[in-house]
């Protein structure tokens, strides 16, 4: 579940850049500005998400106070086989409080547990956070109508024209007994889908039914599905996947290990098959950054935050755009300026200020971009 409905990324293509650009500098082993402020900066797709992080809601006040997302458009397959595209959400019921920046400064080095601590004592103490679980839906011809992509992942569907529909709640009721047995060895992956839930064609969804599991074969080894917290409740699990280092069971006796076979073994089961869907038109790679990726952030910087909201998020910006050197800070600018153009002139006047005072610790720039003479040069090479 993500804190925030989109993501700064409709590709996965364009998504290990994105990880990489928030890490660390591979010469100084240090956070880099330039690094993370290019990366958004080149890619106006990020421009909701990078806005809802700077946002209020970007300091959620422990894990209680926050809400979830399945962000993804998903399918939804009902028994007589009618399919519909939805999303999930999860409203946390004890309402929405965050962290003002001081104090989350203060925990930050004071007490960097404070969050997991939150939760450990409310649900110790009797306080089950709870969170009511809702559901989007759209049909296939609304969808084909839709006036942007509705497997965009950076953008949101109007809760006006497709409202959220309860369908029940989530309880945390116990702490886990031993925290890297149930917490640590979590192996969650969208591709783990009971009969009714599948996947759309959502790129990122598509690219993470593959990388999530591969992470976690890579993380807890090959047989990372045996493991109790992992492993279905109640049911035995019989397929042809077989052998690996530190397989649990077993490793289903001897038991045919080819498909098809002659003897008794699992059968293929119509009945979570995946349905059938339509396709049209043609297929290739385009430049989704020139899609409009302004119009839902203008909407959430006029309509969501009230004034005093938006100032907060363009300090906040502005404090961490102050790192990046000027040509990144001036991009970025001018792709809020897009957006509304006061979000754009408060966050410049903030940088104006930052950059006229004198750095106590200037940071050292490892980038530079090439010369008029260095470009030359590579293009006869």
């Amino acid at each position: 579940m993500n804190p925030k409905q989109g993501t700064d990324s409709k590709s996965q293509e364009q998504f290990p850049s994105f990880i990489h650009s928030q890490k660390r500098n591979p010469q100084t082993h240090m956070k880099d500005p330039d690094m993370v402020w290019d990366f958004w900066s080149l890619r106006p797709e990020s421009l909701h998400q990078v806005s809802f992080l700077f946002s209020d809601r970007g300091l959620p006040d422990g894990y209680r106070f926050m809400n979830g997302y399945g962000s993804h458009t998903f399918k939804l397959v009902n028994a007589s086989g009618e399919r519909f595209y939805c999303k999930f959400h999860y409203k946390t019921d004890q309402g929405i409080k965050n962290l003002p920046v001081d104090e989350a400064e203060r925990l930050a080095s004071n007490n960097p547990d404070y969050a997991i601590g939150d939760l450990f004592n409310a649900i110790a103490n009797g306080n089950f956070p709870s969170w009511t679980f809702f559901i989007q839906v759209m049909t296939f011809e609304q969808a084909e109508k839709f006036q942007f992509n509705p497997f965009d992942l950076t953008k949101v569907w109007s809760h006006k024209e497709y409202p959220l529909i309860p369908v029940g709640k989530m309880v945390l009721n116990r702490n886990p007994v031993n925290y890297f047995a149930e917490v640590e060895q979590l192996a969650f992956d969208p591709s783990n889908m009971p009969p009714g839930i599948e996947p759309s064609p959502d790129k990122m969804l598509q690219g993470r039914l593959f990388s999530y599991p591969d992470t976690h074969r890579h993380r807890l080894g090959a047989n990372y599905l045996q493991l109790p917290v992992n492993c279905p409740f109640r049911a035995r699990v019989a397929n042809y996947q077989r052998d690996g280092p530190m397989c649990m069971f077993d490793n289903q006796g001897g038991a045919p290990n080819y498909f098809p076979n002659s003897f008794s073994a699992p059968e293929t089961q119509p009945r979570f098959m995946e349905s059938k869907f339509q396709m049209s038109g043609d297929v290739a790679r385009y430049n989704s950054s020139d899609d409009d990726n302004v119009t839902q952030v203008c909407e959430f910087y006029t309509q969501v935050l009230n004034e005093d909201e938006r100032q907060r998020l363009c300090q906040n910006m502005a404090g961490a755009l102050k790192g990046a050197q000027l040509f990144i800070q001036k991009r970025m600018v001018e792709n809020l300026k897009a957006i509304h153009q006061d979000y754009g002139n408060r966050v410049q006047a903030l940088l104006n200020k930052y950059n006229a005072e004198t750095p106590k610790n200037t940071p050292v720039h490892v980038y530079s971009r090439p010369g008029a003479s260095t470009i030359a040069a590579s293009s006869k090479m």
